[in-house]
């Protein structure tokens, strides 16, 4: 008993230490990620601890399962739309992207380290894919909101790109390990089926959990336990099947939180806290993996390596990936610089220690440091950096609260309370309704009143509306004043997607317009100048006026705001 207390203690006190200290982290534009690897690193044999701890299969189970949750909560968090606007540019930097970067760092860390082509390609193929839990960690963490287009790019990669990182990984274990055997089309085929079964399996064994979770009236607590549990079965029966289990609950997770109405803010935060602790537990123990001593036998080279990834070949791979696709130089720069590496490549590393292949101490050291450099110079940059390159965008007052319906539709039940000075205030209640927004229902002074009473809008009146998601921007600029960030970055005042740019030119224009934009809404200009699928933020200029999406539906602006001259 002794003993299991002990162990109890340890345990709990390092989560509990590494928990509180992330938690504060955000103060501080550290990520929490990096906080619990260096608890567990000064708990391990060289630091204050001293626990001795160097059991690779316990941590590579450890680090499976918990990246399985992390992508589950992440799929779960991704709206379909998002989706389609982020998968082929996603799936480009995932596959193209993650080749072009391990063929880069492997030329090079073989050129370095005087090592074996097939070694160096192998730290390439570690090393080349972005870290899902570090990714979605450090987004939510940072304090800003990213346009919409070069978020969903970030996470998507990082929940696709595990198939090509281990299959990269996987081919040169093998060929370290069998020189004699013969490559080609097996290792194609290979290939396909991680992505084939693990798409295949993520969408019908996810639509099959969904479906199931929605006849199963549950509390929110056991419906994040049912889809923790299911997630997980749909991760190991992918495996088993000879699939990417990653993609394959990553699917899942996309599946179930869009299906019939999708999660409702109390699931998602009962994942929220199962995510934090997988991230969590997940670090600590490849911190106590870590033995900083033996790191600075190969700092030097480390340090070269990580340098060169994150300035020269993240940024090459990116850049070619994204070649066919709309992306500003800015949007492309930040997506290179966020190219964040977390426990993918600490677990991939352990790959070659279990197979037994030769100088993977070294290459485990060398991943450490690119993992810890990446999470301090990149990580904890990236506010810093999404402000600079301009890729951030103010965030809108969010819904009291957010509830999905099982309804065939994206419609969800959002409340907003109006502030004192909103264009909502003295407004009747009905004439706010259209197809996309239906005012449900008033709540004042401890009274509800519905549309057959007519009411006329007050300060302070909480409002329950039924619309889609993509209104939640619209919602906001009807109940709540612009905020000082707000103003500066959209401007004083707001147009309709359907407004005629002529009529804007009219009344506020400084200069003629070309011909072809005549007979344009300001939709359509939008349509005209970025693309079918515009996102918040993305910037028109006309006459010398600028205009700035505030709300997109499908692709197409709906509200945006406007700048005058001067």
């Amino acid at each position: 008993m002794d003993s299991l207390n002990l162990y109890l203690l340890i345990g709990t006190g390092l989560m509990f230490t590494g928990l509180l200290l992330g938690s504060l982290s955000a103060r501080f534009g550290v990520p929490s990620l990096l906080i619990f690897l260096v608890v567990g690193m000064l708990a391990g044999e060289d630091g204050i601890g001293g626990i001795e701890f160097d059991d690779f299969s316990t941590a590579y189970v450890i680090g499976n399962i918990a990246l399985a949750v992390i992508l589950l909560d992440g799929g779960l968090r991704t709206r379909l739309s998002t989706f389609k606007l982020g998968l082929k540019p996603a799936l480009s930097l995932a596959t193209l992207g993650v080749a072009i970067s391990a063929g880069l760092v492997g030329a090079f860390a073989t050129w370095l380290m005087g090592v074996d082509w097939r070694v160096g390609l192998l730290l390439g193929g570690i090393v080349g894919s972005t870290d899902a839990a570090a990714v979605f960690s450090v987004i939510k963490g940072a304090g800003v909101k990213l346009n919409e287009r070069v978020a969903s790019t970030l996470e998507i990669e990082s929940g696709l790109n595990d198939p090509m990182a281990i299959f990269i990984t996987l081919m040169l274990v093998g060929m370290l390990v069998d020189p004699d055997a013969k490559w080609g089309f097996g290792m194609l085929n290979t290939l396909l089926q991680q992505f084939g079964l693990g798409i295949l399996f993520g969408l019908v064994l996810g639509a099959v959990i969904s479906e199931l979770l929605l006849r199963v009236r549950s509390n929110e607590g056991l419906h994040a336990l049912l889809l923790c549990s299911g997630g997980a079965m749909v991760f190991a029966v992918t495996n088993l099947a000879g699939g990417s289990g990653f993609l394959a609950i990553y699917l899942t997770g996309l599946v179930a939180g869009n299906r019939r109405g999708g999660t409702g803010d109390n699931v998602l935060k009962s994942m929220d806290s199962m995510a934090w602790l997988a991230q969590s537990g997940m670090f600590l123990i490849l911190g106590l993996l870590v033995t900083p001593s033996r790191l600075t036998e190969n700092l030097p080279w480390a340090l070269a390596v990580a340098a060169f990834l994150m300035l020269l070949a993240r940024p090459m791979a990116v850049w070619i990936s994204l070649l066919p696709f709309r992306f500003t130089g800015r949007e492309e720069i930040f997506i290179a610089w966020t190219g964040l590496r977390g426990a993918v490549p600490i677990v991939l590393a352990v790959f070659p220690l279990l197979a037994g292949v030769e100088q993977t101490y070294l290459l485990f050291d060398i991943t450490l440091v690119v993992v810890l450099i990446s999470l301090i110079g990149q990580g904890a940059s990236l506010r810093f950096m999404a402000r600079r390159l301009k890729v951030s965008v103010p965030p809108s007052t969010e819904p009291r609260q957010t509830v999905a319906l099982a309804a065939p539709q994206d419609r969800y039940l959002l409340q907003f309370q109006v502030e004192d000075g909103a264009k909502a205030v003295g407004k009747p209640l009905a004439d706010l309704a259209d197809k996309d927004l239906t005012p449900l229902m008033l709540y004042r002074n401890h009274s509800v009143h519905s549309l057959r009473d007519e009411p006329v809008i007050e300060a302070r009146d909480l409002i329950s509306w039924l619309a889609p998601l993509s209104q939640k921007s619209a919602l906001s600029d009807l109940c709540h004043q612009l905020s000082p960030d707000e103003k500066r970055y959209y401007g004083d005042f707001s147009v309709l997607g359907q407004t005629p740019v002529a009529q804007l030119i009219a009344v506020y224009g400084v200069e003629s317009p070309p011909p072809l934009w005549q007979g344009l809404t300001v939709a359509e200009l939008f349509t005209k100048q970025v693309g079918k699928q515009a996102v918040v933020g993305d910037t028109v200029r006309v006459s010398g006026l600028r205009l700035r999406a505030r709300s997109v539906e499908d692709g197409k602006v709906t509200l945006a705001g406007l700048k005058l001259p001067g």
